[in-house]
């Protein structure tokens, strides 16, 4: 012992000596009243009502609807063109026509390049960015709002005058192809993919946002004028500004910028319904993907789900809060209490139609159905028997705590307002969402659950090696269809190639 003390010093024996005095000066902080740390997180605080400014909002001559949200706290403005449409409009054939149209924006107008875009927008200290969602295809800036109007030129510019030029459609192209060759070998990723097609079938939300190779290698320049030509328009696009610029110096400048866009002669063609309606025969899928080398399984319960404006969203959001998150019933049953996965969670999809609702998680692929089950389960659970308040109340707050996140930057204030645009829903519902959230009751979630998103008919799909899973899938459903990898077509919502394409 000697040794060890002469050899390395006091000082190698100080941590050890301070590890076993803990326990006594835990004991003596105890008595002399000192404050414990607490094993479990304290109750959520009160929640705190949202007081956006009201926005103001103008038509112009040519339809354009400008939205303005003065937020005067940072000297920043944010603008987002929208356009009222996105992937729900692609052709059969052409899946991700509306995505890559989008994201092509930036690359070039017919008085700038792609890189005189990128350089003016950075000597401005701006950012730009572009793309598409569902229902709606972006364009937006982010700059100091003594130089918004520089940003904004250049914002009209590349959503009214893209040129598309080939070597662009080119570039964008191949990288679509190339993040889809790593997408198509990830079970989670492909399992999404999958998901849509047995939910919404050939109908337009079926098909994959980003395109599929096949659909991809279709599309063709004259195609992305076609629907820049037919859809990017005036009277069907919102302009929101937000930040620090009055009302009406935002609806001045709108005016002088977007003012002489042109509005076609020929009306907006009236827009289908793009989603698929629930039938309450619908049959159940159960969809097995075999992906051999799959390290892992990727197991998915999928069904329609609701609308944006759907009276019950509220409700929904709710319901899926219980569900999803580190706390929710999903992760804390299939990962902290079984182990069975790094995690869990759930997604509830509002889009103008009624999107998906999806419960998933990745696994073992020996527990592959084990996780169905216990998915299956836990949603059942939920429309079986109400939610004590010491869960409801944390899951709400998690909803109000990233809402009132969102609204912290100019750039989140807009897209709300945006948003809210698009659905055709009140400007002032954003100050009602913490007391829309609080609304919700126990019934109202149990309600939800065993009718909006019931496990009746809800579809699973696994994406992994099947011969680890498939015998106890079986067991537990008798219409499994196994689909080798080397066979499986996301362009139509049978999901197998046919004997041509084999």
């Amino acid at each position: 012992m000697r040794n060890f003390v002469n050899s390395y010093g006091r000082a190698a024996w100080l941590p050890l000596i301070a590890l076993l005095a803990l326990p006594s000066l835990t004991v003596q902080a105890q008595q002399m009243g000192a404050p414990v740390a607490q094993e479990t997180p304290p109750p959520p605080a009160a929640p705190r009502s949202v007081n956006v400014p009201k926005p103001d909002e103008k038509t112009l001559k040519n339809g354009l609807r400008v939205v303005a949200i003065e937020d005067h706290d940072v000297p920043l403005v944010s603008a987002q063109l929208l356009v009222k449409n996105g992937g729900e409009i692609d052709p059969p054939q052409l899946s991700g026509l509306a995505d890559m149209t989008a994201s092509l924006l930036t690359k070039g107008t017919k008085t700038r390049s792609a890189p005189e875009i990128a350089q003016q927008i950075e000597a401005l200290g701006g950012a730009i960015d572009s793309g598409a969602a569902w229902d709606a295809s972006r364009a937006s800036i982010n700059v100091m709002s003594s130089r918004l109007e520089a940003a904004l030129v250049i914002l009209a510019d590349i959503s009214r005058n893209p040129v598309f030029k080939d070597e662009e459609i080119e570039r964008i192209r191949q990288q679509y192809l190339d993040s889809l060759s790593v997408t198509l070998r990830q079970p989670g990723a492909l399992a999404s993919l999958v998901a849509g097609r047995v939910v919404f079938g050939d109908a337009a939300y079926g098909h994959p946002l980003s395109g599929t190779p096949e659909s991809l290698a279709r599309i063709k320049r004259t195609d992305i004028v076609g629907l820049h030509s037919q859809f990017y328009r005036p009277d069907n696009a919102v302009l929101v500004i937000g930040g620090d610029i009055k009302a009406a110096d935002a609806f001045t400048l709108a005016e002088r910028v977007f003012g002489d866009w042109v509005k076609p002669l020929t009306p907006l063609s009236k827009r289908a319904m793009v989603g698929k309606m629930i039938k309450p025969d619908e049959k159940q899928r159960v969809v097995v993907v075999d992906m051999p080398d799959a390290g892992q399984a990727a197991v998915v319960l999928a069904r329609a789900g609701i609308s944006r404006s759907d009276p019950d969203y509220f409700r929904g959001i709710v319901t899926n809060a219980v569900l999803t998150g580190y706390s929710g019933r999903l992760n804390q049953e299939i990962r902290i209490k079984r182990g069975l996965s790094y995690g869990a969670s759930s997604r509830l999809d509002t889009r103008r139609d009624a999107g998906p609702f999806v419960a998933s998680a990745q696994t073992k692929n020996t527990s592959g159905a084990d996780v169905a089950s216990l998915l299956i389960g836990e949603l059942g659970r939920l429309s079986n028997e109400p939610v004590a308040a010491a869960e409801l109340v944390p899951r709400k707050a998690v909803l109000t705590g990233g809402f009132g996140r969102a609204l912290e930057t100019t750039e989140g204030l807009v897209g709300q307002i945006a948003a809210l645009s698009l659905h055709g829903l009140s400007l002032g519902e954003i100050n009602n969402y913490v007391g829309n959230v609080q609304s919700v009751t126990a019934a109202d979630i149990q309600k939800f659950a065993g009718g909006r998103i019931s496990v009746k008919n809800a579809n699973i799909i696994i994406v992994g090696s099947a011969k680890d899973f498939l015998e106890p899938l079986r067991k537990q459903f008798s219409n499994v269809e196994v689909i080798p990898l080397a066979d499986l077509d996301l362009n139509t919502a049978s999901l197998r190639k046919t004997a041509a394409l084999l």
